[in-house]
């Protein structure tokens, strides 16, 4: 599972998946697998996420270390 902060800042920010979808330029699923961490974005989704939500990229994906 990818581990991501997605979810929360969208609720914080008062958006519905479709919303942000829209706005970063994804089909709304692309949010729902990510928010779920189902799926790794793209790096060019990871960073317009970043950048629209206005935080590093480090502060929206979590990154796991293997054991």
């Amino acid at each position: 599972m990818a581990l991501n902060t997605v979810r929360i800042n969208r609720i914080y920010n008062g958006l519905t998946q479709g919303e942000l979808a829209e706005a970063i330029g994804v089909i709304r699923q692309s949010i729902t697998s990510i928010e779920l961490g189902m799926c790794v974005p793209r790096l060019e989704t990871a960073f317009k996420l970043a950048k629209y939500f206005k935080k590093n990229i480090e502060d929206i994906f979590i990154l796991e270390e293997e054991e």
